[in-house]
């Protein structure tokens, strides 16, 4: 395929941001590298509207054991524990197919959390929702909440906490926010950054299909009555092929064995150090 402006904007990417590919590249991008650049930049991978008030936050602290920058975040409680968290925002999502974007959201984190070494133990989540004489929220709320109930059910993590809004400014895209929290001990944490060649890489991951495609680039589109037509840009939760491999992470770091973990649109890549 000939890739041109047209194709990238087909591909969630703004004018601007498909000139700044073709200067990084000193050349027009081939169709691969286009579906790279799509999903790294766009709001899901790369927070580009919200990295700045992000910064605001503080990230520092005698307690923080790990700030931005992996996984997850971990928090030393003493005693030699630590807190592992994950925050994750599912709206879009969400707010075209409620069950499977809330699920995927809240088994998303797990992921982050177990990856890191830690077991989850505590699932959370804030949803804001328009107002509710509106024709979609209803529907919204039904799935969104048997959504993220039912991925933790399976995976038997509780939901401990949540915080529930209506709004009418929610109207038009819904807000889910869901948080996971596991315990580590502060000698058994682990990072992403592979180190050494020759290593065996192991690609993981339940089946695949034709769900999910885009979807990471989804996330920074706007919605209108085509919104029916983006569906099959969520992905399909499985919790139970995530239950094993949760188990079979938590059973490498009790063997000590050295592995780091990444994430590129949804994929699980573990490089594996004996």
């Amino acid at each position: 395929m000939i890739v041109n402006e047209q194709v990238a904007i087909d591909h969630g990417l703004k004018k601007d941001e498909y000139a700044k590919i073709c200067e990084l590249l000193k050349r027009t991008p081939n169709i691969t590298e286009l579906g790279i650049f799509s999903a790294m930049w766009n709001e899901h991978c790369s927070y580009k509207s919200s990295r700045l008030h992000l910064k605001k936050l503080p990230t520092k602290g005698k307690q923080v054991i790990q700030g931005p920058g992996e996984n997850a975040g971990v928090v030393d409680i003493g005693d030699d524990d630590a807190i592992v968290f994950k925050i994750e925002s599912h709206n879009h999502p969400s707010f075209i197919e409620p069950y499977q974007g809330a699920a995927t959201g809240v088994g998303g984190i797990m992921r982050d959390v177990f990856t890191m070494g830690a077991r989850p133990i505590a699932n959370l989540n804030s949803i804001h929702f328009g107002s509710p004489q509106h024709k979609k929220t209803k529907n919204l709320l039904r799935g969104v909440v048997h959504g993220i109930g039912g991925y933790g059910n399976c995976m038997g993590v509780p939901t401990i906490a949540g915080q529930t809004n209506f709004d009418s400014s929610y109207n038009g895209n819904i807000l889910v926010n869901a948080m996971t929290l596991g315990l580590v001990k502060k000698d058994k944490i682990f990072y992403s950054k592979a180190a050494g060649l020759n290593k065996p890489v192991i690609y993981v991951g339940s089946k695949t299909g034709r769900d999910g495609i885009h979807g990471a680039s989804m996330a920074s589109a706007s919605f209108d009555e085509k919104i029916e037509e983006k569906k099959p840009t969520v992905q399909v939760g499985d919790p139970f092929t995530e239950k094993l491999l949760l188990e079979a992470c938590l059973r490498i770091n009790g063997r000590r064995l050295n592995y780091s973990y990444s994430r590129y649109g949804g994929s699980w890549t573990y490089f594996i150090k004996y």
